[in-house]
């Protein structure tokens, strides 16, 4: 009995042994993987003065945060002198932001001069807005074209007050203002509000000869009115590229008006024709009823004449007489009528 509890203590220590084995070989295992999956990273980073933990990087695959940009991206700002925290990069990742796009913004920026914070670059950039670009364009400005070529036309057309078109080109030189980026309006309404600026001077000029000799008093009346409240952008200057002339426009209006008061003007004359057409066909009708009238007038004689026989009112001599006067005038009648002519 003695000897069998030797042999079981005696086991005991084999098996932990053997268990303590185990354990260590899947801690060098799993050690082992963390160093292929993290290794690289971590050392990277260690060397390039933005350490980050081993327990970070695990933290980051758990929150589905792509580690790798992550750490780039903070090793690029530690590099350029900006103290930007994991956190703060893991922040605007996990918000649907392109990390490596805001610190190159950054970067630019404070290579610039300009006053761009973190929390700024990150509400552009969640704005939709190209961050990179709007700074580039801030140190660098740009030339937008007035009309956009894109958009099918060429020229602003506009009319002076002495009827002549004119055709218009510019070209707006911006550049990007950062506070009012966000919320700000796009080239686009440049765009438009220079178009707008273009032909309002245009229109307002009396001559078309004024603004063909003095162009760039229409690049100064357009920037006076401060085309660019309210947008993402600063004009710095527009300048007309081109300015042609157009068709006669004022002598096509009154072409125009021409035809169209010929054209009323045929129409009253028509309406009055038939109405004297109508009225002379009134007038016959007119006519010819009370020609009806005569003739019943006429046939009632002969009753009246027979109605005074009977009752006495009339003898046969008067009967006689009357006959007499109506020949006698109808002979009066045919006598100061003209003879006919002859064929």
């Amino acid at each position: 009995m003695i000897g069998a509890n030797l042999f079981i203590l005696a086991e005991v220590p084999k098996a932990v042994s053997g268990i303590g084995l185990i354990i260590i070989f899947v801690l060098i295992f799993i050690f082992g993987l963390l160093v292929l999956a993290y290794g690289r990273l971590w050392l990277q980073a260690k060397l390039s003065g933005a350490p980050v933990s081993i327990g970070e990087l695990i933290g980051m695959t758990l929150r589905k945060v792509n580690a790798s940009r992550i750490v780039s991206a903070r090793i690029m700002a530690i590099q350029a002198g900006l103290d930007l925290t994991r956190r703060d990069l893991e922040s605007h990742y996990l918000a649907g932001g392109r990390v490596e796009n805001v610190v190159r913004a950054l970067i630019a920026a404070d290579r610039a001069n300009l006053n761009l914070s973190f929390k700024v670059a990150t509400a552009i950039d969640l704005a939709g807005r190209d961050i990179l670009d709007a700074v580039q364009t801030s140190v660098n400005p740009k030339v937008i074209d007035c009309p956009d070529p894109s958009k099918g036309r060429e020229t602003v057309d506009a009319v002076s007050q002495d009827g002549i078109q004119l055709k218009a080109k510019a070209r707006v030189t911006v550049r990007t203002n950062l506070q009012r980026l966000i919320g700000g309006a796009t080239e686009a309404t440049i765009v438009a509000r220079v178009g707008e600026g273009i032909v309002t001077t245009i229109g307002s000029a009396i001559s078309h000869k004024s603004v063909l000799e003095n162009p760039d008093n229409i690049s100064k009346q357009v920037l006076a009115k401060g085309l660019d409240a309210g947008t993402a952008f600063e004009i710095l200057s527009i300048d007309i590229a081109d300015i042609d002339v157009g068709d006669n426009i004022g002598a096509k209006l009154q072409g125009d008006q021409a035809k169209a008061d010929l054209v009323r003007a045929q129409a009253e004359a028509e309406k009055r024709r038939a109405m004297a057409v109508a009225r002379a066909q009134e007038m016959q009708a007119l006519v010819q009823e009370n020609r009806a009238k005569v003739v019943l007038a006429e046939a009632e004689v002969p009753l009246a004449m027979a109605e005074a026989f009977r009752k006495g009112n009339m003898g046969i001599m008067d009967y006689y007489k009357m006959k007499n006067i109506v020949a006698d005038t109808t002979m009066r009648d045919s006598i100061a009528k003209p003879p006919k002519k002859e064929e």
